[in-house]
Parts: structure tokens; C-alpha cells; sequence
């Protein structure tokens, strides 16, 4: 896929993500500075003042998409779709480019807005990635970060919305989020780009371990942490909504399908039909994405037709209690 090395693009994977014995482990992303709601942290909140880069094609930056829509932030925060092109230098904006905001600068490529950042940046490229137009700076491309500062940084500013990381679950949310992040988020990318069977195997096992144990949580209650959604919901739901019809055709995630989780399915079509998350949760255009010759999924560019979702289906979660 190539990076960044020393402010350099190269196409070599010289930041390759898989490692010993042919297991995909994610590199740690390089800008973690934060939003702040009064500004201690060098980056305050404010409105129009930072800038998202996504791609509808990836599930890390689609957590960014639903915060931003979960929380109201579409007229406070802006926000950027990249692409990934033919021989091209990782995410794109395609030929016309983008103008930087905050700047007259016309760039054609993602790592050109690193290198703006930090000319010496040795980094791989990642969406999603926060721009701030004030100090024309990367603040940070780490998705996990991202979402907490879209979940309370810009309060002032937007209509009231739930708090996904309420103080009372936080112990529980961490830990769930800790397991979905290896057993599903990892988990996935395990099964499609490991290099060898055996780390295949071990992803796929623990896979398909964590989505029965999640299932079985789900069975008992309306979702992962309670009666309420919260951020370990949608750090879940990119996952999901993927999985029957990229992940296990395209990634070998094939024991099972979501839609054979009795609670699981339920789950997701409960989560997709929440106010606003239809309009970023395009499954055609991730398909798209994924098999049409660009992405991560090499071949002949044939995107699968299928399968049928029926995601705004009549779900059963409204038989447990609501919470107040």
C-alpha cells in the first residue's frame, strides 16, 4: 500500500503490517494530540475550525462518519471522502484535488496534508484523519481518540445528543471495547490479510468466538453495555454492517454470517435504523470500494451483486426494557 518515509512518499511497504509468522498487526497511529472543549489541550473547539478525512470504504473512519452524525456536528465539523486509485499514493481526492483549509494549497493526495503537518513524517497514511485549518496541522488520526473528542469536545455547540461515554459505564465500555477491538475489528482484518494459515486460523477462531459470545450478551440484554447505546455499540456496528457482504466473501470470514445470529442481526438492524446512520452506512458503495479493482481485495474488479440485507427490516430489541 505504501507510506510515508521521511516526508517521502514511497510505494514500498516499508511500514508493512504483517509480522512474524504472517500475522497482521496494526501500526499505531502517529498524530494523537486533542480537541478540547475550553482549549487546554492547544486545539479548542470551535465551529468550522477542523476538517475530516474519511472513506466510506473503511471501517476505522466509518466510526468517525456516525459520531459525527450521532452527535449533530455535520455544520460544525467538515468534513472530506478519499479514495483509493489504480498505482496511485494512497488515499486520494481524485484529479481535481482538494484545497486544504486553511491554506490555498491544492493537493491531490492524503499524505500530501501529512507532509504539511510534518515535512520529516514517517507514517502509514489512515483515515480517519482531523485537520485544524487554524494551526494548519494534523491533530490526530486515531479513530478511538477521534470519537471521544466528536462525543463531548463540541457540546457547546450542537443540538443535545446522548452521551456515549457516560461516566457510570466507562469501566464496562472500555472492556468491551478492548474485546471487540481483537476479537472483531483485528479480528477481521486477521482473516483477510494474514500471510500465513496459521494466522488465518487463529484469527478466524477467535473471530468467530468473540461474535458467539456477543451474540449470547445480546440475548440478554438491548445492547453491549445496558439498556442504552454507547460507544462500544458503534466501535461494533462498521464491523457488522460489512460483514455479510464483504467480510465473509472477501476476508474468509465464512462459518458464519450475521444474519445466522439470531440477537446479532437483530442488533445491527436495530443500530442502522437509529436516526441519520442509514445516510452513512452505503453497504453498495463499501462494496464498491472494497472488490472494484482499488481496494484490499485484489481481482478482477467484478463487484458481488449480492447478498440481500434487509437492513431496515423490523428488528425485536424494543422487547427489552428502554432505558430511561
Amino acid at each position: 500500500m505504501g507510506n510515508l518515509l521521511i516526508g517521502n512518499w514511497t510505494a514500498e511497504d516499508t511500514l508493512s503490517e504483517i509480522r512474524e509468522g504472517g500475522r497482521y498487526i496494526k501500526h499505531p497511529s502517529v498524530f494523537r494530540k486533542a480537541v478540547s472543549a475550553g482549549g487546554s489541550s492547544g486545539f479548542k473547539a470551535e465551529p468550522g475550525r477542523y476538517h475530516l478525512y474519511v472513506s466510506t470504504s473503511c471501517p476505522w473512519a466509518h466510526r468517525a462518519m456516525l459520531f459525527r452524525v450521532l452527535k449533530k456536528l455535520e455544520g460544525i465539523v467538515g468534513m472530506t471522502d478519499t479514495a483509493q486509485t489504480r498505482a496511485g499514493q494512497g488515499w486520494s481526492f481524485g484529479q481535481g484535488g482538494h484545497v486544504v483549509p486553511g491554506t490555498d494549497r491544492r493537493v491531490q493526495y492524503l499524505h500530501e496534508i501529512y507532509t504539511l503537518a510534518d515535512p520529516q513524517c514517517t507514517s502509514r497514511v489512515t483515515v480517519p484523519t482531523l485537520w485544524d485549518a487554524h494551526t494548519r496541522t494534523v491533530v490526530n488520526n486515531e479513530s478511538a481518540e477521534i470519537i471521544r473528542m466528536f462525543n463531548s469536545a463540541f457540546a457547546a455547540f450542537a443540538p443535545p445528543a446522548p452521551d456515549y461515554y457516560p461516566a457510570p459505564l466507562r469501566a464496562a465500555i472500555d472492556a468491551m471495547n478492548e474485546k471487540v477491538l481483537k476479537g472483531v475489528n483485528n479480528g477481521v482484518n486477521g482473516c483477510g490479510r494474514s500471510a500465513s494459515q496459521e494466522a488465518y486460523e487463529e484469527s478466524f477462531d477467535l473471530l468467530f468466538a468473540t461474535l458467539d459470545e456477543l451474540d449470547d450478551i445480546l440475548g440478554r440484554q438491548r445492547y453491549l453495555c445496558g439498556a442504552q447505546q454507547t460507544e462500544a455499540d458503534w466501535r461494533l456496528y462498521p464491523n457488522l454492517v460489512r460483514f455479510d457482504s464483504i467480510f465473509y466473501i472477501g476476508y474468509k470470514c465464512n462459518l458464519r454470517r450475521i444474519e445466522d445470529y439470531p440477537n446479532l442481526s437483530n442488533y445491527l438492524r436495530d443500530l442502522y435504523q437509529t436516526p441519520g446512520i442509514a445516510a452513512v452506512s452505503d453497504v453498495e458503495a463499501m462494496k464498491r470500494a472494497i472488490f472494484g479493482g482499488n481496494g484490499p481485495i485484489k481481482g478482477n474488479g467484478i463487484v458481488p451483486r449480492g447478498p440481500w440485507l434487509g437492513l431496515d427490516r423490523a428488528h425485536n430489541r424494543d422487547r427489552f426494557r428502554k432505558a430511561a
